[in-house]
């Protein structure tokens, strides 16, 4: 036997079989850390981008409402597109998208610019690596999907610790001296701290695109796609691809129409959009916050790492305990760690108390949002739920949006950070409240979805009465 076999159906090394599902998710937390790990520094660039154009805090927030509104929106559209045409196709045109926004963004020079390039452009793909991607992970894995989720959900957290760092050294690397003027040399009338901030969107839109698209190729839909069965599945359970063509079009049509008449479905979306709405005035202004207080820009920044390193333990702890025990109340337990270390802030006059709240924080920060696909699952268990995802990542979105445009507004408005503090606060209350309306994660909520289907595109386990492997 060879010491390494990198066929993706007998992948081993030394002798010990590794299933693929696990290289599906190494490839898709790299996709994720390409990615989603800017947006979520966005605390470090606004400060910068009100300082170098002198746009209001409200305007550069409104920037960032509209991402999360567009990405939002386009979460139904890009789940679809996963579940109809395959994940591999849709990540392609996700890493085009990525690059041409990032790209674009580094050469604004008005606020609409702004809005249409970093707004609608790059928030697209972001929608893209946020629903199928994570819909296509769970379809590998039969156990151990809180495992392999929580990976995946984990690098969201790590992403901040490598981008945050990584953004402030461009900035100050290229927004002063010779290497600054050089990289830009080819733009007229650009000049001073606007190198900075150019590159903070080139390099990383450059080199994250082609990593995007070097992954795409180790990327497969589903097992059936490399002739082999989900992690945990029954050894007689018949392999048979799914998630492509008219099969995949009529079973999302008919789970979709099913899941929609079920509480359940419209109460996750509310959930997520106040949990989004509640802990988006914290990332988006944290910093802020912190260096209004006198806190250093360094230290402010450093807040933020603090926030990320916290929330990385229980973005990967959460999906865990809520494949064990059940997702509803540990959903409910993170979001109350979001409300109430809240109370800090009101009080925070120093970097050490906003220290002290970033940790906290990000307890239920990181472990708020990272349920959700398990608890998909346990109410829908395999039904293709890349559409009913996108459905929820709307809520997100549009939590994200409203929460960074009402919280921009206030500071606007009262010259003060207080009202926004308190928002943050009450929105997260909000969905604590909601959670509690969810029904028992011990039982599916749409058993018999498949029953409206035809025969010939029921999944194998049904239509031969094979094992399912739970």
């Amino acid at each position: 036997m060879a010491f390494l076999d990198l066929r993706p159906n007998r992948l081993s090394v030394g002798g010990q079989s590794i299933h693929y599902a696990w290289v599906i998710v190494a490839v898709a937390t790299m996709m994720r850390l390409s990615t989603s790990a800017f947006r979520s520094s966005s605390s470090v660039l606004i400060p910068r981008l009100v300082e170098t154009f002198g746009w209001s805090y409200g305007a550069v927030g409104g920037a960032f409402a509209l991402q999360w509104v567009v990405s939002g929106m386009f979460g139904p559209a890009a789940g679809w597109m996963g579940d109809r045409y395959g994940v591999r196709i849709t990540m392609l045109v996700g890493s085009l998208l990525f690059m041409a926004g990032m790209i674009l963004t580094g050469m604004v020079s008005n606020l609409w610019q702004f809005y249409l390039f970093f707004g609608i452009i790059l928030s697209m793909s972001m929608g893209i690596f946020q629903v199928p991607l994570t819909a296509a992970v769970t379809l590998w894995f039969r156990r151990h999907l809180g495992v392999g989720m929580g990976a995946l959900q984990a690098s969201q957290g790590v992403g901040p610790l490598v981008t945050v760092p990584l953004i402030l050294l461009i900035v100050a690397v290229f927004g002063a001296g010779e290497t600054g003027r050089h990289f830009v040399s080819w733009l007229p009338g650009i000049g001073g701290a606007e190198n900075g901030l150019r590159a903070a969107f080139w390099l990383p839109g450059i080199g994250g695109g082609l990593i995007l698209l070097a992954l795409i190729r180790l990327f497969y839909n589903e097992p059936g796609e490399i002739g082999m069965r989900p992690l945990g599945a029954s050894s007689d359970e018949p392999v048979r691809r799914m998630q492509k063509g008219e099969v995949a079009r009529v079973r999302t049509k008919v789970f979709l129409r099913r899941a929609q008449r079920t509480s359940a479905f419209w109460n996750l979306i509310g959930i997520h959009y106040w949990g989004c709405a509640g802990h988006a005035i914290i990332m988006v202004y944290l910093v802020a916050m912190a260096e209004a207080q006198g806190v250093s820009q360094g230290a402010a920044a450093g807040t933020f790492v603090a926030l990320s390193v916290t929330s990385t333990l229980t973005r990967f702890g959460v999906p865990i305990a809520a494949d064990l025990l059940g997702s509803k109340w540990v959903m409910a337990v993170c979001f109350f760690l979001q409300v109430a270390p809240v109370g800090i802030l009101f009080f925070a006059e120093s970097a050490w108390m906003f220290y002290l709240f970033a940790i906290l924080f990000g307890i239920g920060f990181g472990g708020e949002m990272t349920a959700f696909p398990i608890i998909n699952r346990q109410y829908y268990a395999h039904a293709p739920m890349g559409t009913t995802y996108g459905w929820q990542m709307m809520g997100a979105g549009l939590g994200m949006a409203s929460g960074a445009a009402m919280g921009g507004f206030l500071v606007d408005l009262t010259g003060s950070f207080m009202s926004t503090m308190a928002l943050s606060l009450g929105l997260s209350a909000m969905g604590v409240i909601s959670i509690l309306f969810l029904p028992s994660t011990s039982r599916q909520q749409v058993e018999d979805w498949e029953e409206g289907l035809p025969e010939d595109v029921r999944t194998p386990a049904r239509a031969t009465g094979a094992a399912s492997g739970d």
